[in-house]
């Protein structure tokens, strides 16, 4: 099994960049666990103070239940990935049952942070986008996604997504083996990427 962490700030194309590897690997080799389903339930909090959450620090992430799973999967065992609701701020009563795959793909912001996390991985990825254009995706998907409005996620940037990627995100990227500037669009850094996993795969 070949673990692989993908990390990058809110909308610098993580994502887009999975997306792509997903496409050119043979179908069923792959499985993604992606950092959102693993966010701390928050049911028992009120829903004014649930939208309050500061979902850019490592604190509102399980990464206990993240690092088991990815333990069990490399052990052969299947997980029951959670399911988490960006608009009610809470964990879903259904899971998702996950089973080991030849490649397993750790994607989030916050997925280098962890020490415990990174050492479970063979390739550690960062993806690299200018801060105006991850601003310009992170307001077009929370209007369309998550229901927010102009106001409502430029607030949010400024309080902290911009404070939190430069104070726990921007640092891990000393950690990645391999750093993808301009993200999905970046087709030579994917081939390259690709091609390692291939390689791996043999």
């Amino acid at each position: 099994m070949l673990i692989i962490g993908i990390a990058g700030g809110t909308g610098s194309g993580k994502t887009t960049v999975v997306r792509k590897i997903i496409d050119r690997l043979p179908a069923g080799e792959v499985v993604v666990l992606p950092q959102d389903s693993y966010y701390r339930d928050s049911s028992f909090l009120p829903l004014e103070k649930r939208l309050e959450i500061n979902f850019d620090h490592p604190d509102s992430i399980e990464f206990e239940l993240m690092i088991k799973h990815l333990q069990d999967l490399k052990e052969g065992k299947s997980i029951e990935q959670p399911i988490y609701s960006y608009i009610t701020c809470t964990r879903a009563a259904e899971t998702v049952k996950i089973y080991p795959r030849e490649v397993v793909i750790v994607e989030g912001i916050l997925v280098l942070c962890n020490p415990e996390l990174r050492e479970l991985m063979d390739l550690k990825v960062f993806v690299d986008t200018d801060p105006d254009d991850r601003l310009i995706r992170v307001i077009n998907r929370d209007i369309e996604e998550r229901g927010r409005s102009v106001n409502k996620v430029i607030e949010r940037y400024e309080r902290t997504v911009k404070p939190m990627h430069e104070l726990f995100i921007e640092p891990t990227k000393r950690f990645a083996d391999l750093i993808i500037p301009q993200g999905g669009n970046n087709h030579i850094a994917i081939d390259i990427l690709t091609k390692y996993i291939e390689n791996n795969l043999k």
